[in-house]
């Protein structure tokens, strides 16, 4: 059975995109193991507001690791010390007795602070909405074995869909750059039949939508692959390269 732990935890608090934000600490006590980081922060609020102050505002939806909304800054590791798991996968087992927890929202240009840990992540579906859809008539759903598809192919088209547009990536990169997320998106479908009609025309669209967002540039530091929750490879960054490159010959 888990034991239970008390720690200090320090979070962000900030009233809007042109407040000024800062540190605020509170003492978390008895605290059960198998409780999750977002439960964690669910009893903090209940002691806000049962002593009259402000709850924390976190943003979250699913709590099962995949709507990619629990986008906080935990310890200076996107989504916490945990690798393959976003923050609501979280247990407070994984600290110990007496820690300092510090928690921060995403920083980056290209998702400014709504209020407290919540972020603005809109960015993300205005990229998506650039390019990330396919305007071939697919029609009824085929057989799968009528589709030749290599299952190589397939296997990376679904890896790379496996991307939740949770930001960790952003998050984690010096120059906040999006380009992990951008080139999971064009791969997922570029890879496959569907998605090659317009596959260089959505590499240069979502690239160009990312840079007038304010994202900043890969410098392959690899930090985003080592944050991402769902193990994104970089590998979709070269190829999203390529197609960038050939889109822009052909031009």
């Amino acid at each position: 059975m888990d034991k239970n732990i008390s720690f200090t935890l320090k979070v962000w608090r900030q009233k809007g995109p042109k407040a000024k934000g800062a540190f605020e600490t509170y003492q978390m006590k008895d605290i059960p193991g198998d409780t999750s980081f977002l439960e964690m922060l669910d009893i903090l609020n209940e002691q806000l507001i049962s002593e009259g102050k402000e709850p924390v505002v976190f943003d979250h939806d699913c709590r099962e690791g995949i709507c990619g909304m629990c986008s906080l800054y935990i310890n200076g590791h996107p989504h916490g010390p945990a690798t393959g798991a976003t923050t609501c996968q979280i247990y407070m087992r994984r600290f110990n007795d007496g820690d300092t927890i510090t928690v921060e929202p995403w920083r980056s240009a290209g998702f400014p602070v709504i209020k407290d840990l919540m972020v603005d992540r809109t960015a993300y579906d205005k990229i998506m909405q650039a390019g990330g859809y396919v305007s071939v008539r697919t029609g009824a759903p085929q057989d799968a074995n009528a589709i030749l598809i290599p299952k190589p192919i397939a296997d990376e088209a679904m890896d790379a869909a496996s991307c939740i547009g949770c930001g960790a990536c952003v998050a984690a990169c010096k120059n906040g750059s999006a380009m992990l997320f951008v080139s999971a998106k064009v791969s997922q479908l570029n890879l496959l039949p569907q998605g090659k009609p317009e596959a260089l025309r959505r590499a240069k669209a979502m690239l160009s939508k990312m840079d007038e967002l304010g994202f900043g540039n890969c410098t392959n530091t690899r930090a985003c692959e080592a944050e991402c929750p769902k193990n994104i490879s970089i590998s979709n960054i070269a190829r999203l390269n390529r197609d960038f490159i050939i889109a822009k010959l052909k031009d």
